[in-house]
């Protein structure tokens, strides 16, 4: 496999062609979903043939432990293959990162651990005698309120934030706080949340002799071999992990959960019969992972001409001790100058369902606090909060100073947009002033940022015999447009029409990609095709005799001198096969790097019932290049949707007496349907980042969502003039407020 080592900014190259990639193309695998031919972890039935199904029984209690569990009678019960508990399973390896394994004792640690798993020949013989599981329980008291615990925790260590530090800054964030002309100092709270995605978590699993392979819903299938070998304490090489397709993932499929390893556990038990495991709404929204809930401090000071002199930002959260930490305080970092800086992160120990990445982990729930204290500032200095935040771009990482400038950064271009195309100037400043009817109309905005990451990737490039381009890749179509942006990848550098090119996505045995997540995916991965046909491209040119600098393909052919030969020709009936993978070097630390935009929001709010209805939205985004303007606004439309959602309903629940989320399903954990939404609208600023990856691309669908909320929040406080800091903004928090 060769590789591509991106250390130095990109220069011209195939891809700024812009026949294929850059041009909006419908999604290759759409006719296959809409056919149901797109198959899904639970669907693999001809290579999973006999499958027995199995049933996860979850604890009634949130912390505690097993004094006693009878299975007798779903041993007798009508189908029962296995009955699985802490008191037969099978050995396991120590936990593999984010991943515990299961049933290695009594104790209970959170609500819905897994406490038996049943195996039977039907699903429904298997759940009916998972409910004849007698299980005691010695319950204790837990730690279940955030609120509470606030003062006991902690900073997190450096390597639950990939060596980052939980306090970082510049100058002195007290002394200019307290000298500051204008300041304000406001708490907001966001609650825990649920990825709620489409297709619940489900595996299909099968052993061959000493081989596994699983069809599990997954977004990172480097990470699940490796957990799931760690776990099953067998090679990584003996296991084989198909994702194909993902009904949606948010963060919730970036690891392997229960139903992965216990169904690999039952097929092994059974002698290598298939075992098939999905898991049920509420188990979804119980065992696996959440966004754990933010309380946050944010402090800004200014002087009287809106410039910000110091900037604080301190968010606790909880979680399982030594678990993920929700990075709220991300984004202030770099998003507004300040010479006096300060953020803090610190973590309480709770003994709720793990929480862990979702949605824009950290500048999502960041922002929802940030934004709406800017919106406060501005008020306070009686400054356009538009105004106000161009007076604070930066062209540099504030923390780090002039030395570490941003790679691309149209913030201001995007703000200017945006309120052009809004109509912003017609907002009244006063809250309350505008109606329409019984509805008080408000606007409000914000600013959007998230962080560009970038993950080495690799790919396998082949030209076929007929001149039809083959990629193979490990990478994962979590509903983002993988396959298409991938095919227009390949289709520009090999010189071919889009349908001319087939990809393979989603399976272990290719070569290993950067997977979904983070809003790395797309840069990444196409980063990885693009080294390898970067090869094949070498290849085609050396065994057509051209001079390898000194080609162009095109029209199926390549071409040199005034000399063209066909791509099918030049393969041969052996055809051409090249791997490549990029590796990424310093720019991201030479350079600070990250997506921008703007959010435009209108609400209506029932003066009556303080009911509150999104009008409408704009986003104007700056992302690097757009691989697939049609696939890329997808992305940011549903990151809005989630926005809306985390500004106006998402909530989990919490029973503060018995440690469990009581609103899991969909019936009562609320997220935005199509009524919701009436009108969203999406512009991408023309920009390329040539230190972002050979695509010059950057992240996109995760920007979508980033700020969303405060704009929403910003919004229903123009219209009402009531600020409400606890989110969801609900109708029971504005009522009482409103005049």
């Amino acid at each position: 496999m060769s590789e591509l080592l991106f250390d130095q900014p990109a220069g011209p190259n195939p891809i700024d062609h812009g026949k294929v990639v850059g041009v909006a193309h419908d999604r290759i695998d759409g006719p296959r979903k809409v056919s149901g031919r797109a198959r899904y972890a639970y669907e693999y039935h001809d290579e999973a043939p006999g499958a027995a199904y199995g049933f996860i029984l979850m604890s009634g209690i949130a912390k505690g432990r097993i004094t006693a569990i009878d299975t007798r009678d779903a041993e007798a019960a009508p189908g029962v293959l296995l009955v699985m508990t802490h008191l037969n399973a099978p050995k396991q390896g120590p936990r593999q990162g984010d991943f515990k394994p299961q049933f290695t004792g009594p104790e209970i640690r959170h609500y819905h651990q897994p406490v038996a798993f049943v195996v039977a020949e039907t699903f429904e013989q298997a759940r009916d005698a998972a409910n004849l599981i007698h299980v005691a329980y010695a319950a204790e008291s837990g730690r279940f309120d955030l609120e509470k615990e606030k003062t006991k925790a902690y900073p997190p260590s450096r390597e639950q934030l990939f060596g980052d530090s939980p306090d970082t800054g510049a100058g002195n964030f007290d002394a200019g706080f307290a000298a500051a002309p204008v300041k304000i100092d406001v708490t907001y709270t966001t609650p825990d949340q649920s990825h709620a995605m489409m297709e619940p978590h489900a595996t299909t699993a099968r052993w061959d002799g000493d081989r596994l392979t699983v069809w599990n819903s997954n977004q990172m299938l480097n990470w699940a071999v490796r957990d799931l070998a760690g776990t099953l304490m067998i090679p990584k090489e003996k296991i084989r992990v198909v994702s194909a397709f993902v009904g949606g993932g948010f963060g919730a499929k970036l690891w392997i959960q229960a139903d992965c390893v216990l169904a690999a556990l039952g097929s092994r038990q059974l002698g290598g019969r298939p075992v098939k495991v999905a898991l049920a709404r509420p188990q979804v929204m119980n065992n696996t992972t959440h966004r754990p809930a933010t309380i946050q401090r944010v402090r800004l000071g200014a002087d009287a001409q809106g410039h910000l002199l110091a900037i604080g930002h301190e968010s606790w959260n909880g979680n399982e001790h030594g678990g993920a930490v929700e990075t709220a305080t991300s984004q202030t970092r770099q998003l507004y100058a300040g010479k006096d800086r300060m953020t803090k992160l610190r973590l309480a120990d709770l003994d709720l369902p793990i929480g862990n990445a979702m949605r824009a982990p950290g500048e999502a729930v960041g922002l929802l606090a940030l934004e709406c204290a800017m919106d406060e500032l501005a008020e306070k200095l009686a400054i356009d909060p538009v105004e106000l935040r161009i007076r604070n771009d930066v062209q540099y990482d504030p923390e780090k100073g002039p030395g570490t400038p941003f790679s691309s950064r149209k913030l201001v271009e995007c703000l200017r947009t945006g309120a052009d195309r809004f109509g912003w100037s017609k907002r009244k400043a006063e809250p309350g002033q505008m109606r329409d009817g019984k509805w008080l109309i408000g606007y409000g905005m914000a600013s959007a940022f998230r962080g560009n990451l970038a993950m080495d990737s690799a790919a396998r490039v082949t030209l076929r015999p007929d001149g039809t381009v083959l990629v193979e890749t490990d990478m994962t179509d979590i509903g983002t447009g993988s396959y298409t942006i991938i095919a227009q990848t390949a289709a520009e550098m090999m010189g071919v029409p889009l349908d001319r090119v087939e990809v393979r996505l989603g399976d272990s045995t290719f070569p290993v990609s950067s997977g979904s997540g983070g809003s790395w995916g797309g840069n990444s991965s196409t980063a990885g095709v693009y080294a390898a046909c970067d090869s094949l491209r070498q290849l085609v040119a050396q065994k057509a005799g051209f001079n390898t600098t000194d080609v162009s393909f095109a029209n199926g052919t390549v071409t040199s001198g005034g000399r063209s030969v066909a791509l099918a020709d030049v393969a041969g009936p052996q055809g051409l096969r090249a791997e490549g993978k990029v590796k990424f070097g310093d720019l991201g630390s030479k350079y600070a790097q990250a997506s921008f935009g703007a959010h435009f929001c209108e609400v209506a709010v029932d003066r009556d019932t303080a009911e509150v209805r999104v009008r409408r939205m704009l986003t104007v985004a700056a992302c690097g290049r757009i691989l697939n303007p049609k696939t890329a606004r997808n992305q940011c439309l549903g990151g809005m949707t989630m926005g809306i959602g985390a500004a106006l309903m998402e909530e989990c629940v919490v029973d503060t007496r018995f440690g469990y989320f009581v609103n899991h399903d969909l019936a009562e954990y609320h997220v935005p349907v199509h009524a919701d939404i009436p009108d969203l609208e999406v512009i991408f600023l023309d920009e390329l980042d040539d230190k972002s990856s050979p695509m010059k691309a950057k992240g996109v669908g995760e920007l979508g969502i980033c700020g969303v909320g405060a704009a929403v929040a910003n919004a229903i406080y123009n219209a009402t003039g009531v600020r409400i800091r606890d989110y969801p903004m609900t109708m029971d928090k504005l009522l009482p407020h409103m005049a």
